[in-house]
């Protein structure tokens, strides 16, 4: 069969869709041929656009089915999802609130489980079936102090990945795209100011943080026919990881020794 990246005529649903991450995704699904709408609680002042088309907009709170059983009823089809909806303070588990903490659970796990289940019931009736990507993240495979409901939620997000592309297969396809850290309009407040930025950058291989233009190709990638026998995968986008702290730590095998 011909495999191509060419997205033209597949609609796509991408969460959290038009600022940060999400953003950069709809621009370059947009920018491979395929519709795009960009979903959120709260509209942004500009939605995203790519190649002279601009995604659609849908308000919509993931984390209630009948709001997402609604939405997805008023679609004509659904050919990609990116659960990409989620994120969360640096907040330690023995601090703020515990209803925070399950809020965030419900946010990066949750919501991604009852989207998946109501797309995938399109998905099953059409003939080219579908495509489902949870954007997941590094600190879902390692540990994730000042986070841990996130990064567990994390985790759990690509057990539902690795589960759901063996429950909806042959039909629909299920992978994670893994994230290391990503440049976005709120990178300061997760890393600092621009030295900051700059500091953190020099601990990852390739020596910058990800653009979200570059999640969005490794999605456009795996919603393509080019992935077309890829599923229940995860592709890490980290720029090589991270270097492991005992090297630093050790006082053996030092250049300058």
């Amino acid at each position: 069969m011909p495999l191509s990246l060419d997205l033209s005529g597949r609609l796509a649903v991408v969460t959290g869709g038009v600022r940060g991450v999400g953003l950069g995704i709809s621009r370059a699904l947009l920018e491979a041929g395929a519709d795009v709408v960009a979903v959120a609680r709260r509209e942004s002042a500009e939605l995203p656009s790519a190649g002279g088309r601009t995604a659609r907009f849908a308000s919509l709170d993931v984390r209630d089915p009948d709001a997402v059983q609604a939405f997805f009823d008023g679609l004509d089809r659904v050919d990609v999802l990116v659960n990409n909806a989620g994120g969360a303070p640096f907040l330690p588990l023995a601090e703020g609130e515990l209803r925070t903490h399950i809020k965030i659970i419900e946010l990066n796990l949750t919501a991604a489980l009852i989207m998946s289940r109501a797309a995938n019931a399109r998905m099953q009736k059409q003939d080219e079936g579908g495509s489902i990507i949870m954007i997941g993240s590094v600190s879902g495979v390692r540990p994730s102090p000042g986070s841990a409901a996130y990064g567990a939620a994390k985790a759990g997000l690509d057990n539902l990945a690795t589960s759901l592309a063996v429950e909806l297969a042959p039909r629909v396809r299920v992978n994670t795209l893994t994230l290391g850290m990503v440049r976005t309009e709120q990178a300061h407040l997760h890393y600092g100011d621009e030295e900051g930025i700059a500091a953190v950058s020099h601990t990852v291989p390739l020596g910058r943080l990800a653009d979200p233009y570059e999640v969005g190709a490794a999605c456009a990638f795996l919603a393509s026919d080019l992935s077309a026998y890829i599923t229940g995968s995860s592709l890490l986008l980290h720029g090589g990881g991270e270097r492991p702290a005992f090297l630093d730590a050790a006082n053996v095998n030092k250049e300058d020794q």
